[in-house]
């Protein structure tokens, strides 16, 4: 029965170009929206996405407590964020740019150089590490956003055919070369990747083409089966949610903890001055997921996994926890003190702005929530449903790192009615998610 729900569900969605459908997976949890706008609490005046519970990796959890200090985010610190030309990658880039240095790793930075305007580090140049104390630098930026333009995509093929950018054979403790320099220093990652949970432009290469025809032809050739037409367009190298959320988050995973364990030498605009940069120090890894991955069975999930949306997030999910310390995961440098620990927050479907990727129902349409629906509900696992903004998503992602909450955990969080929560409140929902 399920599987007769997605196949009609994926026909449907190649008529209506993979939105309507998609978003209204969600109809039966969604409140009305209206054009109302959003923002996010930041120091700055600045302005890809994102079976049964039994069947999936019990979460481990500790209190922040049990961590220890140098394990925590300082000012300074650098976090790389991986999707950050994405609608929400953007916004967290931008928040966790007034405490920390930023990486932003991208696709194409010139789509997203206006946007961090005030906040980017060129090429070639260096930044500060400054301890700047977050609770007295009131209208100050605390670190800068530094671009690094990387193809996941071409780095997946490579790995396909067993070799690396630097004709190094690929595999676990791999990093391509495209990502050492961001992320040999940084000392947590935020990964922002994604696609689209049906078949849309989003997809395509360059987000641009129609896949309607590849779906349409793997679909033929395999009799209708959804899951071998999905393996097919996977084969193609399209941007599909096994090849982002699963294959994809697998490589970042990878790729930053050989990088961190591995000194290197890099070069500036100079051609005599070069860094050595030594090991660092891994802290935490923040992966963004979606809510309905422990409930892939349940009604409306079944409809939105079925491109296996859902099904390549919970592999991401369990890889992360299995490689933290946590998990008992150990680094390239055998170190036992070098472990991370990790966060997995789990939204729902995506609202507001900023509008520029137009793959979704609520992006097309500039959806935003309703002024009375902008408190915001947390809880641990996969119990919520409805939907969030992604300026709150943003803010809740740089909470976690500047109290150093939400240690080893797994969370929800949804927009609900009521006005938008002060800091001290979203802090004190999140502490709550570890006690």
């Amino acid at each position: 029965m399920v599987r007769t729900i997605q196949l009609l569900s994926l026909l449907l969605l190649l008529l209506d170009g993979g939105r309507l459908l998609g978003s209204s997976a969600f109809s039966c949890v969604r409140k009305r929206t209206s054009f109302s706008s959003s923002t996010f609490h930041s120091n700055s005046s600045g302005d890809g996405d994102d079976s049964s519970s039994s069947a999936t990796t019990t979460m481990l959890r500790s209190s922040s407590s049990s961590s220890s200090s140098s394990s925590s985010l300082q000012p300074g610190d650098t976090i790389a964020v991986i999707g950050a030309s994405g609608n929400v990658g953007k916004l967290v880039a931008l928040r966790l740019s007034d405490t920390y240095n930023v990486h932003g790793i991208v696709r194409d930075a010139s789509s997203v150089r206006s946007f961090f305007s005030g906040r980017l580090v060129e090429k070639g140049g260096k930044q500060k590490k400054e301890k700047k104390d977050i609770t007295t630098a009131e209208g100050n930026v605390g670190g800068s956003i530094k671009l690094f333009e990387v193809d996941l995509l071409d780095e997946l093929e490579k790995l396909k055919y067993g070799v690396s950018s630097s004709g190094g054979s690929g595999g676990d403790g791999y990093c391509p070369e495209t990502l050492l320099e961001p992320l040999s220093t940084a000392n947590a990652i935020v990964i922002c990747t994604g696609t689209t949970a049906f078949p849309t432009e989003a997809w395509s290469r360059n987000g641009e083409k129609d896949v309607k025809s590849d779906v349409l032809s793997s679909l033929w050739e395999t009799k209708f089966n959804i899951k071998e037409a999905i393996n097919k367009l996977d084969s193609l190298g399209l941007n599909t949610p096994n090849n982002i959320d699963s294959k994809g988050n697998r490589l970042l995973i990878d790729a930053w903890e050989h990088a961190t364990s591995t000194t290197i030498t890099t070069n500036t605009d100079s051609d005599t001055d070069s860094d050595t940069v030594p090991a660092t120090q891994k802290k935490r890894a923040i992966l963004l997921s979606s809510i309905g991955v422990q409930r892939r069975t349940d009604m409306p999930f079944p409809i939105l996994n079925a491109c296996g949306v859902l099904d390549a997030k919970a592999d991401a999910e369990s890889y992360l926890i299995n490689k933290s310390s946590a998990g008992g995961g150990k680094s390239d440098s055998d170190n036992d003190d070098d472990g991370f620990s990790y966060t997995i927050i789990r939204p729902g479907q995506l609202f507001g702005g900023p509008y520029d990727n137009n793959y979704y129902l609520g992006t097309l349409f500039q959806l935003d929530k309703d002024v009375e629906t902008q408190n915001i509900d947390v809880d641990v696992g996969d119990t919520l449903l409805g939907d969030t903004l992604r300026s709150t998503l943003a803010e809740i992602t740089a909470q976690i790192c500047e109290t150093h909450t939400a240690i080893n955990t797994d969370f929800a969080v949804v927009n609900v009615k009521g006005p938008a929560p002060t800091v001290p409140m979203i802090q004190n929902k999140l502490q709550q998610l570890t006690k």
